[in-house]
């Protein structure tokens, strides 16, 4: 099985590759360009410091997937290469896995990337001699938060292309989607009393931030895995072919 899953793999590289190439070959690099050098010079020695990087890193991983895992079954189904793909030997899991591990592979590459990039200008400009470099427990929660918002919107991204009939709509659903994710907490906590939100200030306050980074973590996976659960039980070869 995992010699099929690099097969779609592979695939599946070469497809992303043209896919941004037609849409714009500017975007990744000005994706680094804003997380790799503009915040990073404007946040100086914070960058480092604040745990603000380690939200950065869950976000900027799922705004990357988002970005092109519309592609995956949507896409396939426009270009009517959809047929091929699951008329071939290749079994469900290694083409629903494949698929799901190269668009988080390229969300959290980009990621690290940037943020590895991001540690020249900082200690350019503010280094005075000595080395700026994440804290370990920041390096882990970076990791563990892109991989699990990568996560997120390849399983949920994943779901909704299997369904969509062009990847505009898919593109369309996925936007609402996490629209409502990221903004309904938002302003549901700015509906709150004000009494309420100043018990919530204090709380995140004085919370761990490592503990809070692990159950954040924790959280999101458990999101994944029901998701990932669902998009398997969904994928149904002989219904695709016949949709």
């Amino acid at each position: 099985m995992i010699n099929d899953i690099l097969t779609v793999m592979w695939k599946e590289i070469k497809e992303i590759l043209a896919y941004l190439s037609g849409r714009s070959k500017l975007s990744p690099m000005i994706f680094v360009g804003v997380f790799g050098i503009f915040l990073p010079l404007q946040m100086g020695k914070t960058w480092v410091e604040s745990p603000m990087v380690l939200v950065y890193s869950g976000w900027a991983a799922l705004f990357l997937v988002n970005s092109i895992i519309a592609d995956s079954f949507a896409g396939e189904r426009e270009r009517y290469t959809l047929e091929t793909l699951l008329a071939s030997r290749l079994s469900d899991r290694a083409i629903l896995f494949g698929k799901i591990w190269v668009a988080m592979a390229y969300g959290c590459g980009m990621t690290w990337l940037s943020l590895s990039i991001a540690l020249v200008p900082v200690n350019l400009m503010y280094g005075q001699g000595g080395l700026l470099l994440y804290p370990f427990t920041a390096g882990l929660g970076i990791a563990g938060l892109s991989l699990a918002g990568a996560g997120l919107a390849a399983s949920a991204g994943v779901l909704i292309s299997l369904r969509a009939a062009t990847v505009r709509q898919a593109q369309q659903t996925l936007s609402i989607t996490t629209m409502l994710l990221l903004f309904v907490p938002v302003f549901g906590v700015q509906a709150l009393p004000s009494g309420w939100k100043a018990r919530l200030v204090e709380a995140l306050t004085a919370a761990d931030i490592t503990r809070v980074v692990i159950i954040a973590i924790g959280l999101l996976a458990v999101l994944d895995i029901g998701l990932l659960a669902i998009a398997m039980a969904r994928f149904r070869r002989a219904r695709l072919i016949l949709n």
